[in-house]
């Protein structure tokens, strides 16, 4: 016992405590404030403060995978911001990337849905948006295994074929008049053809094709405008009602608009209705698919067909103008690249021939040209963000449900940790047989994402590019005309695209000039 003495003044009693005792009573105090004040989760990450109400709004650069790199260094490879009243948690490493999208892939299956997203996808019905559930699962199970493989692609080709033939025809026309092109502009509108060709080529006559296509395209990119917008509504879902920035009402007025052209497709498609039962294009195979699964627990409404041809567009216009543009574009500026890519096409194809997309399978160089282009710049730099459905712990730290959740996978592909070189465009990388692929189980490497909410359209996506970007480069050298630059710098968006389009002039390099006509 310590000793404590007791003094007697004015009738007062004063307590003569020895230091050793305050010590020991200041240590039992500590003990069990800490016990009641303990959490019982994990700590939230870290982060920058913010600001009482906006939070850490004001602060944000437009270039967000850039701006949360840059935040990853300061304050780890999982951090939180607070972007007005909700709260956002942004992953940058490989090994937090296999916790969400492995470990804990069903609880991180939900998707954060933007007041705008939901607006044009029929309330948030496409493939995309929908929260993780068994109308998800049909969906899934449709696209994947009945109408975005290999067989029912491949029977597409000449679709893909004819489209390709006609912008290298144009293409040569403005080599011939030394006419400079926009390389981006014509890659949309390859790709926006090509999309509509294989939706409804079979279901839409040729001569109503092109004025279906002009009013397709200029809803399509005002979609992609109001999607890249960023909206007070989704950061203080308290004022969501007033729609301040009339974001919604304006893409309800785009969602009118595309229903309709998409419902001026469906009547046509059953009016030219093969009578051999054949379906001649995804419309017609995903309208056959909603007649078999009629009887189903979850049935294909119409409004399903819809959003599922949305998600086609949406997925198959922009991602893939911009990866050729991007490649394209990496490919003027390492002459020596492209050359190489060039004597591998001449060695498979020869310059007496085009190309045709079972040449493919032996363009080793050119696959890897489309990988390496996808590693530097990732089409969807912070993927589609997540939700857990229950409060998660991932690096230790807690993830309270509904949390927005972003996967940075353009940090993660330049991690100098992880790659050597990171920032150099260097295709050589995944000549070797044990270079990771896409499909989604090397957490290096995740372009089109990983685990059950991972991309749809992969085989769609690789088919259009390696396609398009083989018969570029077979047809043709490229320049930088005079008077533009060739820029590679940024900008980041829905897809991440180059702040300036590429302008180039075609110069035809097959001698025989039947070979583009």
């Amino acid at each position: 016992m310590f000793p404590i003495s007791t003094l007697f003044t004015d009738n007062k009693i004063l307590i003569n405590v020895t230091p050793y005792a305050i010590l020991v009573l200041i240590a039992i105090l500590s003990v069990l404030w800490y016990f009641l004040k303990r959490s019982p989760h994990p700590p939230l990450p870290p982060g920058p403060r913010g600001l009482p109400i906006v939070g850490n709004l004001p602060f944000l650069d437009p270039n967000l995978h850039t701006y949360f790199t840059k935040l990853a260094k300061s304050y780890g490879p999982i951090f939180k911001l607070n972007l007005g009243s909700k709260l956002t948690v942004v992953v940058n490493s490989p090994a937090l990337a296999r916790e969400i999208l492995k470990d804990q892939d069903i609880n991180f299956a939900n998707r954060d849905v933007p007041l705008t997203g939901r607006a044009f996808s029929y309330g948030g019905l496409d493939l995309v948006l929908l929260p993780y559930c068994a109308e998800w699962k049909m969906l899934r199970k449709v696209c994947v295994l009945k109408l975005l493989n290999r067989k029912t692609l491949d029977s597409f080709y000449e679709l893909r074929r004819k489209e390709v033939r006609e912008r290298t025809k144009y293409l040569y026309q403005k080599g011939q008049e030394e006419s400079p092109v926009n390389l981006e502009d014509q890659l949309f509108l390859t790709m926006m053809n090509l999309t509509m060709n294989m939706l409804w080529g079979g279901s839409v006559k040729a001569e109503e094709m092109e004025s279906v296509g002009t009013e397709f395209k200029g809803v399509i990119s005002e979609i992609i405008r109001l999607l890249g917008e960023p909206n007070v509504s989704d950061f203080f879902p308290m004022v969501a009602r007033f729609d301040l920035q009339g974001l919604v009402k304006k893409m309800h007025v785009c969602a009118r608009e595309l229903d309709a052209i998409l419902n001026g497709a469906i009547e046509k498609m059953q009016l030219l209705r093969s009578r051999d039962g054949e379906c001649k294009d995804l419309l017609q195979h995903l309208m056959k698919l909603k007649e078999e699964e009629a009887d189903s627990e979850v049935p294909i409404t119409l409004n399903h067909v819809k959003a599922v041809l949305s998600d086609m567009v949406l997925g198959g216009t922009d991602t893939t103008t911009n990866t050729i543009e991007f490649a394209m574009a990496e490919l003027i500026r390492n002459p020596k690249l492209m050359k190489r890519a060039q004597q591998e096409l001449d060695d498979v194809v020869g310059k007496d021939n085009i190309v045709e997309e079972s040449h493919i399978t032996r363009l080793s160089y050119i696959v890897a040209i489309m990988k390496e282009t996808l590693r530097l710049y990732p089409t969807i730099p912070l993927l589609v963000p997540h939700c857990p459905a229950e409060t998660a712990v991932v690096g230790g730290y807690s993830i309270p449900k509904n949390t927005k959740t972003f996967i940075n996978v353009w940090s993660i592909q330049r991690d100098p940790n992880v790659w050597d070189n990171p920032n150099e465009f260097c295709p050589g990388r995944f000549l070797d047989k044990k270079a990771c692929d896409f499909s989604g189980t090397d957490y290096r490497f995740l372009p089109f994402g990983s685990g059950r909410r991972m991309c749809a359209g992969i085989a769609l996506a690789e088919m259009m590019v390696l396609y398009t970007l083989a018969t570029l480069l077979h047809s043709f050298d490229w320049k930088i005309p005079e008077g533009h630059v060739l820029d590679l710098e940024e900008k980041f968006g829905v897809v991440l695209k180059l702040k300036t389009p590429l302008v180039v002039l075609p110069v035809p390099r097959l001698s025989n000039h039947n070979l583009y006509l």
